[in-house]
């Protein structure tokens, strides 16, 4: 699958035709993790202005994951015996990776936003190992997705996983440690190599010095000692002072106000847009540069920026529809979200586990640049776990309950669903509910009917056209046309 060339030449100014198809399930796959036939449908007709308002006002609304009652345990609280601990351990892990599946699930825009910023505040589970550095640090996330970012890179950086993770917790005056300094400026913020320099970071790390605990591994939060401090003067960003972490953050945002705003919107384009930011063929830095207008405007706020993106002739402009190649995450939640197909916890963590399996491991990406996304989710190991694990959940789903499909299948098709009485034109309508421009041509278009019509092949049925969506067997026509979409190159697109 060769990587889409950006040629998207629209504006910022907004698009103002009434939401058709195409453009409603374009908005629900990008902003959230698609959504039901019903859902899209209510979309159709709607202004992009006023549901994108409605969307970002549930998301500002959206409560968060409330806190368990470990969220702040401390190895003291936990069973002597090691293996009883880790089975603890475990399921209370599993209780929050619950809770936040349902909330990617239900909540759109918000966790959307809170499982990117994960993704570019990254930290690794597997590094700090406890349960509730990784609440703090999820409700952290949750709290700020679309809130201030100035206030997000504030307290992301003093979460107890952040700082045992690039070693904040072993920062002290006698022994510097420029990790987290070195990434708040590289990853967090400006961008490699982007208005800092190596004397910047040192003196950077010095100022971040004392949010230490001696280093104790274990779950032990991790709070500010100001004897470990570093208390004599630090040139930052060209400022001179007794600087603490406050007034790092304070510097950044004053110093480097419109590097921050471009490098943000830059990440916030790619992963909202298209993932080629270049100007080769279109004008996708204009859009970033009217974005971090917008940005800097609202003093960092975000909401007004991806307002001012999903309303846009740009977001919605043809090219930026079905050119980012879904993470296992998008595969999963969105195959249930289109279906409405019935789940519960279970399914919840198995779509976890299985994401897991081909590359995306929840809280845990593969190092502190996070995932790279797009082209490094299809490979030749991936793509078939990704072929196999859809059709096994789909053959869960059908054990389940064979109606849901032949529910399904009469959504997708509209008003007539329950009468129509043409196969092509069911097995087209379901296809292009799974595929963001359907399949690339004719023929493949035809061979995902012949595999529809396959079960009733036989009879007259189709040439006396007394075929329809009650029939027994149909659920099992909308099964195997599944089966085969979810191998084809369109439905790995977003």
């Amino acid at each position: 699958m060769e990587l889409f060339i950006n040629c998207n030449t629209a504006t910022l100014a907004p698009y103002t035709a009434p939401l058709d198809e195409l453009r409603a399930a374009h908005l629900y796959r990008r902003l959230g993790f698609s959504a039901s036939v019903e859902t899209i449908n209510q979309a159709v007709g709607q202004s992009a202005t006023a549901l994108v308002d409605t969307l970002v006002n549930q998301a500002l609304a959206e409560p968060v994951i409330p806190a368990p009652e470990w969220a702040a345990w401390t190895n003291a609280n936990y069973p002597a015996d090691d293996d009883l601990a880790r089975q603890l351990r475990r399921a209370q892990r599993e209780e929050l990776y619950t809770a936040y599946g349902n909330s990617l699930l239900n909540n759109n825009l918000r966790d959307r936003m809170s499982f990117f910023w994960s993704n570019h505040f990254v930290t690794e589970y597997d590094v700090y190992d406890c349960n509730s550095f990784l609440f703090e640090y999820v409700n952290c996330l949750q709290r700020n997705s679309l809130g201030n970012f100035r206030t997000f890179v504030s307290e992301i950086g003093l979460t107890s996983a952040m700082l045992r993770y690039l070693d904040g917790a072993f920062n002290n005056r006698n022994r510097p440690n420029e990790n987290y300094a070195r990434e708040l400026y590289e990853l967090f913020t400006l961008g490699e190599g982007n208005g800092y320099t190596e004397e910047d970071i040192i003196e950077t790390a010095r100022a971040l010095t004392g949010y230490v605990n001696r280093g104790e591994v274990g779950c032990t939060a991790i709070t500010f000692d100001p004897e470990r401090h570093d208390v004599d003067a630090k040139t930052i960003l060209g400022q001179t002072g007794n600087w603490g972490y406050d007034d790092v953050i304070d510097i950044l945002f004053a110093q480097r106000t419109n590097e921050i705003a471009s490098f943000i919107c830059m990440k916030l384009y790619e992963f909202f847009v298209h993932p080629d930011s270049s100007d080769d063929a279109g004008n996708a830095q204009t859009i970033i540069a009217g974005m971090a207008n917008t940005f800097v405007a609202n003093n960092f706020d975000i909401a007004p920026v991806l307002a001012e993106l999903f309303k846009s002739e740009h977001f919605f402009d043809e090219t930026a529809i079905g050119v980012i190649i879904k993470s296992p995450f998008d595969l999963y939640l969105g195959l249930l979200k289109e279906t409405n197909f019935t789940y519960n916890d279970g399914t919840v963590i198995n779509f976890i586990d299985a994401s897991r399996m081909i590359g995306q491991d929840l809280f845990d990406p593969v190092d502190v640049a996070g995932w790279q996304r797009d082209r490094m989710w299809i490979n030749t190991n991936f793509i078939i776990g990704r072929w196999l694990t859809m059709e096994v959940f789909i053959e869960q789903f059908y054990a389940a309950s064979t109606e849901q499909f032949r529910q399904l299948g009469i959504q997708a098709t509209g008003a007539n669903g329950t009468t129509e009485n043409d196969p092509n034109v069911v097995a087209r309508a379901i296809i292009d509910k799974f595929t963001p421009k359907g399949l690339l041509t004719d023929a493949e278009y035809n061979r995902a009917i012949t595999i529809f019509r396959e079960p009733y092949e036989d009879n007259n049925i189709y040439e006396t056209g007394t075929w329809n969506m009650m029939l027994d067997d149909t659920p099992s026509q909308v099964f195997l046309l599944l089966l085969h979409l979810v191998r084809e190159p369109e439905f790995q697109l977003k």
